[in-house]
């Protein structure tokens, strides 16, 4: 929870930056990432919740930093939101729900079964396992918008592809401070 947390909080400034750079004749993409930062806003305040539940200190979650995957994931997003129209970051997104929708849940139930713990100290995993559902339906939308030709599309892949290997390293560095 320690090491996710940094990434959480870091997420919806990201996109709020990346809304802020998208030019306002794309405002349906502008209005996409603004709805999915509002979404993803508190998400952090659940994961504070649940180390509290598991016993644990606040001000150690709130005072932990970045994993060495989690910096070099953070920077990145940061980087791409910093640019203009950065539509690519829907690939970013996409990768980042779709991995909520698929194994948040799961994760949250294996944590739960194997470490015999209550509901409370998994809710993070178990709501991102239906919510991001509904996240990955609406990047879907923002996917077909009409000015996303098949230059956005080859950047928006390989947005995708930097992000799964940096989401990767951000689970292989955990508790790597």
């Amino acid at each position: 929870l320690k090491d996710l947390r940094q990434q959480v909080i870091d997420r919806s400034q990201w996109i709020s930056r990346a809304a802020s750079n998208i030019d306002i004749d794309l405002f349906e993409l502008r209005f996409a990432f603004i709805k999915h930062t509002a979404t993803e806003h508190k998400a952090y305040q659940m994961l504070e919740r649940n180390f509290v539940a598991l016993g644990e200190d606040i001000e150690v979650i709130r005072t932990g930093e970045k994993n060495i995957g989690s910096l070099a994931l953070s920077n990145f997003m940061f980087q791409q939101a910093s640019r203009p129209n950065p539509i690519d970051l829907l690939g970013a997104m996409f990768i980042i729900e779709g991995i909520g929708k698929r194994l948040a849940a799961y994760w949250g139930a294996l944590m739960k079964d194997q470490l015999k713990l209550n509901d409370d100290q998994v809710s993070f995993f178990m709501y991102h396992g239906v919510a991001d559902e509904n996240h990955f339906h609406n990047l879907e939308q923002a996917l077909n918008h009409p000015r996303l030709n098949m230059d956005v599309a080859k950047k928006i892949v390989k947005t995708a592809k930097t992000t799964a290997k940096l989401y990767r390293l951000q689970l292989e560095e955990l508790g790597n401070y």
